[in-house]
């Protein structure tokens, strides 16, 4: 496929995808969504790739839904939702609408967050699986101060990231939040001064794809966002289970051969 407002690199196992509309601070299209999604798509199917870096070209990360097409549905006319295919349908539906299946990806997307995220901006960072910040970044849900409400999910995000109080104050106040602030709330995972940010999230990003079993971080992932709908019982049976696939596979095997012979892993994902 041929990007128009994305660009798609793969170097050293990791995928960077970078919304390009710098002019207007990466500002969310129809185009750029399904862009993204075919990104996401590429990345999950190829074996070459074991991480996925998701970021913005200049200086913001995104600024939201552009203005532009918000302005065109100001005088009532209804938006439909957009069906889409799932990346996944053995995964709870939950994860199949228009912006949830992030989770339904199988490797980690890390959101390198360089500049203002801003609404869905904000939103699409929530849905990555980790968030690295930089020191120039700025946050606001932004909905309540153009009328709107707590979009596409965020009122399920937010609170799971920094708790009731915390979600209830950025989404009802819109206000900017600083990376600083930020990281204290547990919505991103490090600040990086802007200078060192992309070397920094690569040199996350690779360290997933050199040191870590995909097959791990598949199922790991899976884990971890089918456990959100479970309760304990039905988590520990999950775990149970996959628990003793690992033991019959390549991954595993692997994972004990290199640290006794004290060299380099070199997982395979099987």
């Amino acid at each position: 496929m041929a990007y128009e407002q994305i660009l798609y690199d793969v170097a050293e196992r990791v995928a960077t995808i970078t919304l390009n509309r710098p002019d207007r601070l990466n500002a969310w299209t129809s185009r750029m969504e399904s862009e993204v999604r075919q990104a996401m798509r590429d990345a999950g199917e190829d074996d070459d790739v074991r991480a996925i870096i998701l970021t913005g070209a200049g200086r913001g990360f995104c600024a939201g839904a552009d203005m532009d097409n918000l302005s065109g549905i100001s005088g009532g006319t209804r938006r439909e939702v957009p069906k889409t295919e799932p990346f996944d349908a053995t995964l709870p539906p939950d994860f199949q609408t228009q912006y949830s299946y992030f989770p339904t990806v199988p490797k980690p997307i890390i959101a390198a967050i360089n500049g203002p995220a801003a609404g869905l901006g904000l939103i699409m960072t929530l849905y990555c699986d980790i968030r690295i910040a930089s020191d120039a970044a700025v946050f606001t849900t932004a909905f309540a101060r153009r009328g709107l409400i707590a979009e596409h999910g965020i009122s399920w995000l937010l609170p799971r990231l920094v708790g009731h109080a915390h979600a209830l104050d950025l989404i009802l106040s819109a206000r900017r939040m600083e990376p600083a602030e930020a990281l204290r709330m547990g919505m991103v995972n490090q600040v990086l001064p802007a200078a060192e940010h992309m070397a920094g999230v690569m040199d996350y990003a690779r360290d997933l794809a050199d040191n870590v079993s995909p097959r791990s971080i598949r199922i790991m992932k899976r884990q971890i966002y089918e456990a959100l709908m479970q309760d304990l019982g039905e988590a520990v049976r999950a775990a149970n289970a996959e628990m003793f696939g690992s033991f019959t596979s390549d991954d595993f095997r692997e994972g004990v051969a290199h640290y006794v012979e004290k060299r380099q892993a070199a997982f395979t994902g099987t």
